[in-house]
């Protein structure tokens, strides 16, 4: 890859643009998703949901039907389509700009005929090969995030020489490999992947090395909320000790945090209090004079 860009925070063509960092707003329609698997999987809950993280700021409504914590299983692809597509096709309707969560190129395919506006795929196109020509061929915004196994056996893979080093380096190579399959580089959004074959220090380490994430070149998405690493610092190192909902804070302090140090988007459970932590990381920056991205 040539030089780094400098980018701003309405660089990606197909998202709202904004001055200050977006805000994705999560509605999990699925049975076993780490904090609120099975509370939106009847459809019209699921709908009401959209619409009021919508109502509540989210400039992004992102659905995904299935999990991708760890150890969750697969979900065969005609359920994760009769999970999602209603939702999204009513959620469009309703002038929501909407991403689709999948691994899978045909959920993807069918969730953009539907109305959706952008694919994030944990996988960053390892998971279904037909992913790439996929997104290619739509030409939307494209979150590419780091992963290395399925969640099954993820976690026996979070062993790292330098994990900023190595995360860099590997989602180097994803952004080389989906270029050449076509996908244009206007289109990528990047993902540490926090939690993903992670450990808690290695998200905390990623966080405070996004400017190395940033000087890939291309806006990065930084989706943290609730996750256990954040369970296990309010817990002194026991995640299972605080559960989900009771992380919301701490997962807006990260927002702020991540936002001020250069962040496209952040994805979160709680929009309203991501809203203001991003609000304040503009703010925080305004009189400094520092655009919401540079890339170095």
């Amino acid at each position: 890859m040539g030089a780094a860009l400098r980018v701003s925070a309405g660089a990606v063509a197909g998202l709202p643009q904004r001055d200050r960092c977006l805000v994705m707003g999560i509605l999990n329609v699925t049975p076993d998703s780490f904090s609120d698997g099975g509370s939106y999987l009847d459809v019209p809950r699921a709908i009401e949901q959209g619409l009021a993280l919508a109502a509540d700021g989210a400039d992004i409504v992102d659905i995904g039907g299935e999990s991708t914590r760890p150890g969750a299983r697969p979900v065969p692809l005609d359920e994760e389509l009769s999970r999602v597509l209603p939702v999204v096709r009513e959620l469009a309707r309703a002038g929501v700009t909407v991403g689709i969560d999948t691994m899978h190129a045909a959920v993807a395919r069918a969730a953009l005929d539907a109305g959706a506006a952008l694919v994030n795929d944990v996988s960053g196109g390892l998971a279904d090969p037909l992913m790439a020509p996929t997104v290619a061929a739509a030409g939307v915004p494209y979150v590419v995030t780091h992963w290395r196994a399925p969640s099954s056996e993820m976690n026996l893979h979070a062993v790292y020489g330098d994990v900023v080093a190595d995360v860099v380096a590997e989602l180097r190579l994803r952004v080389e490999e989906l270029t050449a399959c076509g996908v244009d580089e206007r289109q990528i959004v990047l993902d540490p992947g926090l939690g993903f074959a992670k450990r808690p220090a290695h998200d905390w380490t990623l966080l405070a090395h996004l400017g190395e994430l940033r000087n890939l070149g291309f806006p990065v998405l930084v989706g943290a909320s609730r996750k256990s690493f954040i369970g296990a610092m309010l817990g002194g190192g026991d995640a299972a000790g605080v559960p989900p909902a009771a992380r919301d804070a701490a997962s807006a302090a990260v927002s702020a945090l991540a936002a001020a140090g250069g962040a496209h988007c952040v994805r979160v459970h709680d929009v309203p209090a991501s809203l203001d932590a991003v609000r304040v990381a503009a703010a925080w920056n305004a009189p400094l004079g520092r655009p919401l991205v540079v890339l170095e």
